[in-house]
């Protein structure tokens, strides 16, 4: 039934997109853009109902650092949700940030990217979450679509795009045309495995113990998939597993490349797939459009000609590709249209509270 109450309010809220993703969660405001980029990461004390002590930046600071009552976790694993209650408290202290940076926004409508594939359990998880913090409406859309729509692809007409996003947790593939996915595929290899292979090669080959960050820190500055003009050389540092004792060594670009080859294999491996399932027609308009690489694994440095040499395709990074599923989200809070179109619905076995 019509609100004139609720009418007004839609009028002035400011509504929220947010990207919730495996390594990082970014939030949109209408008419304000990107206004937070955390790391998806929270302190808890799990003797105290896991009642969060850090969100974000704060609690990715306490990783590897935290005493024995402290736990610093990360509520989505290899792109699904691993704590729902975790990932509600998560969801909620990012929108109440919002409340505190712009004043509280009265019943805004909430845009939520998720990863392609999830259970209707996760999908009420992430639906109710949003509804627990304040939303007056909770909208769901897959990343892969909110990328392609960040992206600028044309994907609500009658011809093919592709996006592959390359997350923290997941790599997801996707073949879309008239606002629907056609082909994809969602593969659970992406930042985070590269970064355990990076650690597993310094401890196989050097007898060395790094951490994550260090890992994360070393792909970003040499990383590659496809050999560079000029190869590069990067610190590494760690403990000594022979000594005990820690140690610092110089590691080539050649070596990271050789390092998290299996990861981007696999990444190549599922696109050929996805290509190969795809209708001759939209292979034909992907012939001519080409591929856009999002997500922060799409910055690995060569990445894009890797895939080119493989597919026989062009294949491009999109521009700014880390923000492209949040921009997506915004977009589809400013066009409703659209957001009609690629919402995934969320099924409830009974109505929710």
């Amino acid at each position: 039934m019509f609100s004139p109450l609720r009418a007004l309010l839609g009028l002035f809220a400011r509504d929220i997109g947010i990207d919730l993703g495996t390594a990082t969660t970014l939030v949109y405001v209408r008419g304000k853009g990107i206004v937070i980029n955390e790391p998806s990461v929270v302190a808890i004390n799990p003797k105290k109902n896991k009642i969060p002590l850090a969100v974000g930046a704060e609690a990715k600071r306490m990783v590897g650092r935290t005493p024995a009552n402290i736990v610093a976790i990360r509520p989505l694993k290899d792109g699904v949700i691993s704590d729902f209650d975790v990932t509600r408290e998560m969801l909620r202290y990012f929108i109440h940030k919002v409340h505190e940076q712009f004043g509280r926004i009265p019943y805004p409508r909430v845009v939520i990217g998720i990863p392609s594939g999830v259970t209707e359990v996760e999908k009420m998880a992430v639906h109710d979450a949003a509804r627990e913090a304040g939303a007056r409406e909770a909208h769901l859309i897959e990343e892969p679509m909110a990328a392609a729509i960040g992206a600028g692809l044309p994907v609500t007409e009658a011809t093919a795009s592709m996006i592959i996003d390359i997350g923290g947790g997941t790599t997801e593939v996707a073949v879309i045309s008239l606002g629907g996915i056609v082909v994809s595929r969602s593969v659970r290899i992406a930042g985070d495995e590269m970064d355990d292979e990076v650690i597993q090669y310094a401890r196989s080959n050097y007898n060395l113990l790094i951490g994550e960050r260090t890992a994360e820190m070393v792909k970003i500055a040499a990383g590659s998939a496809f050999p560079l003009p000029e190869e590069r050389m990067v610190s590494l540092r760690g403990r000594d597993l022979v000594t005990g004792l820690p140690r610092s060594m110089d590691i080539s670009s050649v070596e990271l490349r050789e390092a998290i080859s299996g990861s981007v294999s696999a990444i190549v491996e599922a696109v050929k797939s996805t290509l190969e399932e795809t209708p001759p027609e939209l292979v034909a308009d992907l012939m001519h459009h080409g591929i856009a690489l999002a997500g922060g694994g799409a910055l690995l440095a060569g990445l894009d000609q890797r895939l080119t040499q493989e597919t026989k395709m062009r294949v491009y990074v999109a521009d700014d590709p880390i923000t492209c599923v949040v921009r997506g989200t915004g977009i589809s809070l400013e066009e409703i249209d659209i957001l009609n179109q690629v919402e995934v619905p969320v099924q409830y076995a009974r109505a929710p509270r």
